[in-house]
């Protein structure tokens, strides 16, 4: 139950603008019994934010979702859902707090570990790495905004336009990157067939071994 509270009342207004008093409240409590069970407000904080990892790793931890890439849109808006100001605190507020960024980078590192493994033998490796963090970053934000201006009923709609979206991302740049690697090829190939030309005027070996103009 405090838990939950502090988990509301932090993703309302941050941790630095939340008070006991606020969770307290939040919780119907009073202060007295938030400080029985924490030492204060850091604590609570760091327990609250351990608690969200944990439930969003082990989501990630789960069979790859068809249509995702390691990670999909329907598994972590169900997450998402499941916690919802968990989730907010993680990628919107403890993201950017130096003292607290920890659990969103280790929670970041783990989504894309796994985006990477399934994206191995999809994208080029010069373009691996790139593309791994652009699609948790990707679904990432899609989810946080879903949750603040989307319609729960359609939670499903929005897994599978999401998940299409991401794949024809990759496709598409799958083919640039390809188109890119045929260009190079034949400009190489012409290079390489094109007829040697001497520098200057057109040169033409005649008999005697010697180099002479053409037309001499």
């Amino acid at each position: 139950m405090i838990l939950r509270a502090a988990a509301a009342a932090f993703a309302r207004t941050g941790y630095a603008a939340t008070s006991m008093e606020d969770i307290a409240a939040a919780a119907g409590i009073t202060r007295l019994i938030v400080y029985r069970h924490f030492a204060g407000k850091e604590a609570l904080y760091r327990a609250v934010l351990q608690g969200a990892f944990s439930r969003f790793a082990a989501a990630l931890e789960g069979a790859p979702e068809p249509g995702g890439y390691g990670v999909g849109a329907r598994a972590l808006l169900a997450a998402a859902r499941a916690d919802e100001d968990g989730f907010r605190l993680l990628w919107r507020h403890a993201c950017r707090e130096a003292r607290f960024a920890r659990y969103a980078d280790a929670l970041r590192r783990h989504a894309v570990a796994a985006a990477r493994s399934a994206l191995a033998d999809r994208v080029p490796p010069e373009s691996l790495e790139w593309a791994a963090h652009a699609v948790v970053g990707y679904l990432v934000e899609a989810v946080l905004n879903w949750l603040e201006f989307g319609d729960p009923s359609r939670d499903e709609q929005f897994a599978a336009a999401t998940n299409h979206a991401l794949r024809a991302g990759v496709r598409a740049w799958v083919d640039a990157s390809s188109g890119k690697a045929q260009r190079r090829k034949s400009g190489a190939t012409e290079r390489a067939t094109a007829p040697h030309r001497v520098g200057g005027p057109r040169e033409t070996i005649e008999n005697d071994g010697r180099r002479h103009p053409a037309g001499r």
